[in-house]
């Protein structure tokens, strides 16, 4: 039961770094990135999300995959045009700016927060 236990809260663990990782890169960007328009693609077969393409500040096109899925409340326009923030050491990686928040990283460090305490809780009953 000590084992369950222990990798229950190192899976929570996991979790809630990865979901802090994702919030600390979303708001570094949205803070210090580059901003751009970018033209908004349709979806690749096969894709559910569609692609932006914008140019950086030194050129550069660049197309990458919208980190934001088509099916949500307010579907990106497409042909239309939308504002991003992008890395300037890495254009692949984007925040739309005027998005709804990183709904997936605060679920990850949500679930995270929750194992542990669950990890813990088995971890004091198995004693």
């Amino acid at each position: 039961m000590v084992v369950l236990a222990a990798l229950t809260a190192l899976g929570g663990l996991l979790a809630l770094l990865a979901g802090a990782y994702g919030l600390r890169q979303t708001r570094r960007i949205s803070a210090a990135g580059q901003v751009a328009e970018a033209l908004v693609k349709p979806p690749q077969p096969g894709l559910d999300r569609p692609l932006l393409q914008f140019e950086t500040a030194d050129g550069r096109v660049v197309e990458v995959v919208s980190p934001v899925p088509r099916s949500r409340r307010r579907p990106l326009p497409e042909g239309g045009h939308i504002r991003l923030a992008y890395d300037a050491d890495d254009p692949r990686e984007t925040v739309l700016l005027g998005s709804e928040p990183a709904g997936a990283d605060w679920a990850f460090v949500v679930a995270g927060g929750a194992l542990i305490v669950l990890g813990l809780v088995l971890g004091l009953l198995a004693l």
